[in-house]
């Protein structure tokens, strides 16, 4: 993947993002599910995909590897983490890591 990066960074010498719009620039929201969607169906993905379901798949993920909820609402550009919360679903890996105090008192 870095070499197609480097690859792609030396053919469109981009200015701003690393990935641009056809006339410079950050693309649309619009061009961004049309992507999305052509890359799922290419992939053998039927379910329609959309950009947010990548963002919730990231802060999951992130939450998953125990980051901090505090760092995930930065990412995300969050104000509130009441938002960030919604965002980011309960996992069941997350609930087993949990311990319960009073087993340690018992132990």
């Amino acid at each position: 993947m870095l070499q197609l990066l480097r690859k792609y960074y030396r053919e469109y010498k981009p200015k701003k993002y690393l990935i641009e719009g056809q006339n410079g620039g950050k693309y649309s929201p619009t061009s961004i599910a049309n992507i999305l969607k052509k890359a799922a169906l290419k992939a053998g993905i039927r379910k329609n995909v959309t950009p947010h379901m990548l963002r919730r798949s990231f802060a999951t993920h992130l939450l998953e590897q125990d980051t901090d909820l505090r760092y995930i609402q930065e990412l995300l550009g969050h104000s509130s983490s009441k938002t960030t919360g919604i965002y980011t679903h309960v996992s069941k890996r997350a609930i087993d890591k949990i311990n319960n105090p009073i087993d340690d008192f018992f132990v």
